[in-house]
């Protein structure tokens, strides 16, 4: 809510009516969260208890990162049409991807 009041940004600032200030999400409440959307969706299982671990430790305390990871990693499983995600489909998603080492012949300028 600072950055709102720089000088540049006070116009949005006063644009926004409604703000919802939030204190960091216990581990257990992100838990239940994401237990409760899975089974109003249908599929309690559809996650490992693995993945739900991963994804409530990188959320951190942060119940929109940890929805948005979980709409991302199941787009991803419907695309590979797997049936249950898992920590290799969250490797999949979020491990970063390294370049290939190019090898330098010898001789070359």
């Amino acid at each position: 809510m600072e950055l709102l009041r720089h000088e540049d940004l006070i116009p949005l600032g006063t644009r926004i009516r409604t703000r919802l200030c939030t204190e960091a999400a216990s581990r257990e409440e992100l838990l239940e969260l994401l237990s409760h959307a899975l089974a109003k969706a249908g599929n309690a299982s559809l996650m490992t208890n693995e993945l739900m671990d991963t994804l409530v430790d990188h959320a951190a305390g942060n119940y929109r990162v940890l929805m948005t990871m979980g709409a991302d990693l199941l787009a991803h499983g419907m695309a590979c049409e797997v049936e249950q995600l898992d920590e290799k489909l969250y490797l999949e998603v979020y491990q970063p991807t390294r370049p290939r080492a190019t090898s330098k012949k010898k001789g070359r300028v």
